[in-house]
């Protein structure tokens, strides 16, 4: 059986992203190296993983990168997403809208953070987009868990750890 995992703004390629966000790399081929190789270690062969937005910065190595990660890889474009999605349909990447719903887990994914009035009662928003930072104060927590590698360890999460979160919160 498929599990599920989540993960957003890898941002591979991206030097100066480590210096933005603090992150603990010499440089973008080492954290490009330590996503690879955490994905890989949870995330197997028939596994499902929606990536919500800013995969990477750089495009021309993107599919060698995409050809060495474990499971299905379902998108959420971010805003480093500016190729149309063929693009990322050619490298095996299948393209969801901007608010995709997963109603078996009463969740709505996105890359940034939706209103909350946008959410339905009983579900949550996984999203990307703010890194390290805190949720912007016009949004209630306890609607909202962000998966941005920043705050999962650079390691895609699980949705059951993820509802965990949801079931204390709720």
């Amino acid at each position: 059986m498929s599990r599920i995992y989540f993960i957003a703004d890898t941002h591979l390629y991206h030097e100066n992203i480590i210096k933005y966000c603090n992150r603990p790399f010499k440089d973008s081929l080492e954290m490009n190296d330590a996503i690879i190789n955490n994905w890989n270690k949870v995330v197997g062969p028939q596994d499902i993983v929606y990536h919500l937005g800013d995969i990477s910065l750089r495009i021309d190595n993107l599919e060698e990168i995409i050809k060495k990660l474990n499971g299905k890889i379902y998108l959420i474009k971010g805003n480093h997403e500016r190729k149309n999605s063929g693009f990322y349909r050619k490298l095996g990447l299948e393209v969801l809208s901007t608010k995709t719903k997963l109603d078996d887990y009463q969740v709505i994914l996105s890359h940034r953070p939706i209103d909350d009035k946008d959410i339905p009662d009983g579900y949550i928003n996984i999203h990307g987009h703010i890194h390290n930072k805190p949720l912007d104060s016009m949004y209630n927590p306890l609607k909202h868990i962000c998966v941005a590698v920043e705050k999962i360890d650079y390691t895609p999460i699980e949705i059951n750890k993820l509802l965990k979160v949801k079931n204390k919160i709720q």
